[in-house]
């Protein structure tokens, strides 16, 4: 997954000069991380922690379901109209556009934890990974070249341009319906939870948990996690099978994500929700060989072409 600043296809040997962190750019993220501490200074009421949780969670969500499992991996169908739905919540994060986020991430399935890996904890490190990356320099521009599916919608595009929008319009609200306390609680401390739940994906994903499945890179299967990401930490399934809805593949795997996807499914707002093939989910624990139990690397134009966009 990912998160606050862009990138180019610059390698990690000819762009290490570049490495460190940019200090004006990384001025908005730090500045939210203290803004989050005025929690410990302004007035306080029960209803302030329930917001912050509630818009973690409908980030989150955008995050998972939208900018992850839809626009990275297209792993359902939506309508147009609902397709920008998932787009503003995720942008509603502060992890930039929403073309630029899958556009990387489809590039971390490309490469893996191999040099090319943008956030690799197995190359760079733990805080590379998490954090590091974000401040660097080397990620700068949406990678339309990666996108051109989701690109070809105005719309998205607009949005990926101005991906301020959506949570500057987030913090003005809160700000109008309850002042400071409610700003702080509802966008600055919900914002870093939202960023840091986010990257422990990136980092701790990939180094805590345990693998079911021989894919190629260091991915991990992690429960705490995944309640934490809604799902997301189910990470070693994902990346043996990346295309699917549901990153949970059996009943005990909890994956609030695809449970919200299948409630939305009844009612028409998503369909066509992918899942793993049995053969897949279930041939390296039944001992069978083939296909299932090799070690798998994402292929360079990922899961593209399989569900059909909207017009």
């Amino acid at each position: 997954m990912g998160s606050a600043t862009t990138g180019s296809t610059t390698t990690p040997t000819s762009a290490s000069a570049r490495d460190g962190a940019d200090v004006f750019k990384s001025l908005p993220f730090f500045a939210v991380h203290a803004a989050a501490l005025l929690v410990f200074f302004v007035d306080f009421r029960w209803s302030y922690p329930l917001v912050a949780l509630g818009l973690y969670v409908v980030r989150i969500f955008g995050i998972t379901a939208g900018f992850h499992r839809y626009f990275s991996h297209r792993a359902y169908k939506t309508g147009r109209i609902f397709q920008f739905v998932l787009a503003w919540l995720g942008s509603m994060s502060a992890q930039k556009g929403v073309l630029w986020w899958a556009a990387h991430h489809r590039d971390h399935h490309k490469h893996s934890d191999e040099p090319e890996d943008l956030h690799s904890p197995r190359q760079r490190g733990l805080w590379w990974a998490h954090v590091g990356w974000i401040l660097s320099k080397r990620y700068d521009e949406t990678k339309f070249e990666r996108i051109r599916d989701f690109a070809r919608f105005p719309e998205l595009r607009w949005l990926n341009r101005w991906h301020l929008v959506p949570p500057v319009t987030l913090a003005v609200a809160l700000f109008v319906v309850g002042g400071l306390p409610l700003l702080v609680w509802g966008f600055f401390l919900s914002t870093v939870l939202t960023w840091h739940g986010t990257f422990t994906i990136n980092s701790l994903s990939h180094v805590f948990g345990s693998r079911r499945y021989p894919t190629q890179d260091d991915s991990r299967n992690n429960f705490l996690l995944a309640l934490v990401t809604l799902g997301e930490g189910w990470h070693n399934n994902h990346h043996y099978y990346m295309s699917t809805a549901n990153q949970g593949w059996f009943w005990w795997e909890v994956d609030v994500t695809y449970y919200v996807l299948k409630l939305l499914s009844w009612v028409g707002l998503v369909r066509d929700l992918r899942t793993p093939p049995r053969q897949v989910r279930d041939g390296n624990r039944s001992g069978a060989t083939g296909a299932a139990d090799a070690p798998v690397r994402a292929s360079s134009a990922g899961p593209l072409g399989v569900p059909s966009l909207p017009r």
